[in-house]
């Protein structure tokens, strides 16, 4: 089990980044990803790995006026 952005979310072998953006349907053009508070930049999203227990937060940035 990992969480993400507070909500508990069940953890397979192999995730990643990418996989758990894809599978919440975060397909957000600017978005900021955690790992345990360890900035993640988005040309390493499809090889950092997410283990279990793992705390991550997905932030859609927004842009405002």
């Amino acid at each position: 089990m990992i969480m993400v952005n507070g909500k508990p979310m069940a953890w397979t072998e192999g995730m990643t980044v990418s996989s758990m953006l894809k599978e919440k349907n975060y397909v957000f053009a600017k978005i900021v990803v955690k790992i345990n508070g360890t900035y993640v930049p988005p040309q390493l999203y499809d090889t950092s790995a997410i283990e279990d227990g793992d705390e991550v937060q997905a932030i859609h940035m927004l842009a405002g006026g």
